[in-house]
């Protein structure tokens, strides 16, 4: 607030004229900042045909997704499941599936890619980032299943994220990937990440997109 003039303290009270407030609004700002829970954001959903005609529709995930979410990882095979959690995990404990289902839609997002398909499984891929304290980058994950590999789903799912992240502000989209984990490294290459080494860690690299390019 700047007080252009005013006048003193006259024992009865302080009176100021022109008087201006000036604000400024951050472009990084959602319509929904002064809610403590942001609504379902239904305009981020989009369809798309896959390689091999099905139809796909990417969304943001939803609590009520939870039971998919569960035989979706049920159904991916060991060295799926150790690529995309870096560990041996045989299903979403009932604590990660709330995690996983259960979001802050401002501070982190997950998409799914579903189809009513009768050849293809109900959840076909998911994709989720976080932000990170820096508050300028996020980091992300991405698993697609065994049988749906190839046929451009981890793409789609990935520049959705991007472009989510953009939206919101962030300058950097990146992730430690394992070394052995070809078809990620594969993928996010030709989106044009950068490949860097991880001091102390061999067996695994960070891939770093910057989201202002």
């Amino acid at each position: 607030m700047t007080i252009a003039k005013a006048y003193p303290y006259n024992g009865k009270g302080a009176i100021a004229v022109d008087a201006r407030i000036k604000a400024q609004t951050s472009h990084q700002l959602s319509r929904y900042a002064h809610m403590a829970i942001h609504p379902y954001p239904h305009e981020l959903s989009q369809h798309y045909l896959t390689a091999n005609g099905a139809n796909v529709t990417i969304r943001p995930i939803r609590p009520e997704d939870a039971k998919m979410e569960k035989d979706f990882v049920a159904r991916l095979s060991e060295k799926t499941k150790y690529f995309r959690y870096h560990q041996a995990l045989q299903e979403l404990t009932p604590e990660m599936l709330v995690r996983f289902t259960q979001i802050d839609y401002d501070k982190e997002m997950a998409f799914v890619a579903v189809t009513d398909d009768p050849n293809l499984p109900d959840e076909l891929g998911v994709g989720r980032y976080s932000v990170n304290p820096d508050g300028t980058s996020v980091e992300f994950a991405i698993v697609v299943a065994d049988d749906c590999q190839r046929l451009g789903i981890g793409s789609k799912i990935m520049k959705t994220l991007m472009e989510t992240a953009k939206a919101k502000g962030m300058l950097f989209f990146e992730a430690e990937v394992l070394k052995d984990n070809a078809p990620t490294l594969e993928m996010v290459k030709k989106l044009g990440f950068s490949i860097e080494a991880i001091a102390h860690k061999e067996d695994v690299v960070r891939a770093v997109k910057d989201l202002r390019q």
